[in-house]
């Protein structure tokens, strides 16, 4: 398991070239757009929201990972939660693979893994960007695309900050640098 920190922002789309733009005068180490696709998953009863936790699986060149995010805390829009990952050969669901500890009562309740189906989708393309801030490791991500549900259809535009190794507060410290920028806005998701 690993303690996910995270600051995600809304990104007006005409300010994404001059986001970019900025991103490379940080000095951090770029990595060029790849193209991720998730799918979330929840059950009829929305049980996985009823007990704070969210489930995906996401591709991305040909390799899949089965996600759990379970309940965590956020405060001013900095996301802490625990999340779990599990490499899957195909993009196809297997709960009996996560933890026991993943689960409220230690163990898979009877009956979730046939129930859970998936609920929407995302599209995107993600560009990062890894740099330093008093000795933490923060990674940056730029994700554009869509999120689909159905016949139904949003843009995603949006940067991600991800706290690698180190302080909460140089998350938070890059994230004042770059409100300073017009086109963003903090998010809660």
């Amino acid at each position: 398991m690993a303690q996910e920190i995270e600051l995600k922002f809304i990104v007006n789309h005409d300010a994404v070239d001059a986001l970019r733009n900025h991103l490379h005068t940080l000095g951090g180490e770029h990595h060029a757009p790849s193209q991720l696709l998730n799918i979330y998953f929840e059950t009829p009863d929305n049980w996985l929201r009823r007990h704070d936790m969210g489930l995906r699986i996401r591709g991305e060149n040909g390799r899949y990972e089965m996600t759990m995010k379970i309940a965590g805390r956020v405060t001013g829009g900095l996301h802490q939660r625990p999340e779990y990952n599990v490499a899957l050969s195909e993009p196809v669901l297997d709960l009996t693979q996560l933890p026991a500890e993943v689960w409220p009562d230690g163990k898979l309740p009877v009956g979730l893994a046939s129930s859970v189906q998936p609920l929407f989708s995302t599209d995107f393309y993600r560009e990062k960007w890894c740099l330093d801030v008093d000795g933490s490791r923060i990674e940056i991500a730029l994700d554009l695309g869509d999120v689909k549900a159905g016949e139904f259809a949003e843009p995603i535009c949006e940067l991600e900050l991800e706290l690698l190794r180190g302080d909460t507060r140089a998350v938070l410290k890059l994230a004042k640098q770059l409100l300073s920028q017009t086109g963003f806005c903090v998010r809660a998701v």
